[in-house]
Formats: structure tokens, C-alpha cells, sequence
């Protein structure tokens, strides 16, 4: 298993691929096992994929008492990038990881090429309830959680591998401190910033996502990043779902960016 090793994290990453740099993102309770079907085809079509834990997620680690929200995700992968020799990537990034993608734009809009976001946050819209009761879980019982975890997901193996860095005690308090720290109010402010950024962007939804609805979450987001928004056949974990349609929406989306600069 590949890592960066940062001075305040250490992130471990697949890394596969020639080609245009493109940075997948998961969201939460994720892993980067969530990309396992949909990286494959964007190296095939000739693409560098990077496909990292967040911070503080999966296999990835953060010192007690760094914060792993969204605002320093956005900071640790662009300073991955940094590691990796990348200077910009085109980012895909899905559930709250959208809300690092969205901050990297903001912040740095000359290391982005692109933003694909798959059933994302919109402003301060998180789908916060949904993480409430893992919020207030009982640290005690914290070997519990990924096994009611994927109960509640109900996906099958492809949710097992995903969840499988969360198992036992130790996994089951990456999860707790993860869902504590999230903020939706980090991105309430940027709206402005995605405007004027110019940068090429897609917003992909699954038809059936009952976490961040299409019509209040999916369609304002596409409005303000002036990205096409595509419905796909899924719910709201659309990379397991219909990794195939999410693959090639993507491979088409990355076929029409502007050349690098």
C-alpha cells in the first residue's frame, strides 16, 4: 500500500496510470475502496488516477487532536498533489469529500482543471441528519458501528470492502471522530468563489439518492458550478451502484477538458 507521509498526516493512496492527473475523492462513512470499479476504466483511457483515503478515513491517519473536517481535507490533498509532482488535477469527488473538491476550487483555482461531483453537498446542505446518530455514538460501544454501518447501507460485499478500514474498535473511532468533525458552514461562503472560477464541471446524481435530494441539492449545485447535471440509475452511493454509467460519464466528461496548459 502506497503513503505520503505529510508533517501532520499520512495518506495512503492507489496511484495507477499515465496521462492527465485526476483526483477521486470519497465522501463519508467511505473509503477509496468506493472508486474500485470506476478508476480501472479511467486508466484505461489514458488517465493518471490518484485515489487516496481522506485524511483521518480508511487507511489514512491523522495525530490526535488534528481536525480531519473538509476544509483541511482540501488542504491535505492539495499539498498530496504537491508530493505526487502534480500541478493540477482534475477533480471527481463524491458525498462531503465534494465539499473538499469544492473548497480546492475556491481556494486554488489554478490547480483544478475540472470538478465532477457525484451526489455532493450544495452550501451548507450535508445530510447532516444522516450522520447524527454515528455523531453522538457511544465510544464505548465503538466496535459496533461498521457492522450496523453496512446493515443500514445494505449494498452487499462491495459496502463490506468499502467499510472494511472501520472494523473493531479502532476503526469503529475513525468513524466517530470523522462525523464530529464534519461542517457544512465551510462551504456556505464559497458560492462566489465556484462562480468565478471558469473551471469545467459536471455534476453527476443518482435518481434514487434519499440522502441529498436531486431537485434540492443536485440542481442548485449544478446551477452554480454552470455544469450539466446527468441522473443516473442509482442511489446515493452511485460509484457501487452503476459504476459502469458513472465510469463513462466521466471518461466523457475528462475526453472534453481543455488541453493542460
Amino acid at each position: 500500500m502506497p503513503t505520503i507521509q505529510l508533517a501532520d498526516a499520512t495518506i495512503a493512496l492507489d496511484d495507477a496510470g499515465e496521462g492527465a492527473p485526476v483526483l477521486l475523492l470519497h465522501g463519508f462513512p467511505s473509503t477509496r475502496r468506493l472508486w474500485s470499479s470506476v478508476a480501472p476504466p479511467l486508466v484505461e483511457a489514458g488517465h493518471r488516477v490518484i485515489v487516496p483515503d481522506l485524511v483521518g478515513y480508511g487507511e489514512s491517519t491523522a495525530p490526535t487532536g488534528v481536525r480531519v473536517d473538509m476544509q483541511s481535507q482540501a488542504g491535505w490533498m492539495l499539498r498530496l498533489l504537491d508530493a505526487l509532482g502534480i500541478e493540477r488535477a482534475t477533480v471527481v469527488a463524491h458525498d462531503v469529500g465534494s465539499a473538499a473538491g469544492q473548497i480546492m476550487l475556491a481556494s486554488a483555482p489554478e490547480r483544478v482543471r475540472g470538478l465532477a461531483v457525484l451526489d455532493g453537498v450544495y452550501c451548507g446542505e450535508w445530510a447532516m441528519d444522516a450522520v447524527a446518530s454515528i455523531q453522538a455514538w457511544n465510544p464505548a460501544d465503538a466496535h459496533r458501528l461498521a457492522p450496523v454501518l453496512a446493515r443500514r447501507l445494505g449494498k452487499g460485499g462491495a459496502v463490506r470492502e468499502m467499510l472494511q478500514a472501520y472494523e473493531g474498535e479502532q476503526g469503529g473511532l475513525k468513524l466517530i471522530r470523522a462525523a464530529r468533525d464534519l461542517d457544512p458552514r465551510q462551504t456556505e461562503g464559497i458560492g462566489q468563489a465556484l462562480r468565478t472560477s471558469a473551471a469545467p464541471a459536471l455534476v453527476l446524481w443518482g435518481e434514487r439518492d434519499s440522502f441529498l435530494p436531486i431537485e434540492t441539492v443536485g440542481r442548485p449545485l449544478a446551477a452554480l458550478l454552470d455544469a450539466a447535471l446527468v441522473v443516473l440509475p442509482g442511489g446515493h452511493f452511485t460509484p457501487l451502484d452503476c459504476p459502469a454509467e458513472v465510469a463513462a460519464a466521466l471518461r466523457g466528461f475528462l475526453a472534453r477538458l481543455p488541453a493542460r496548459r
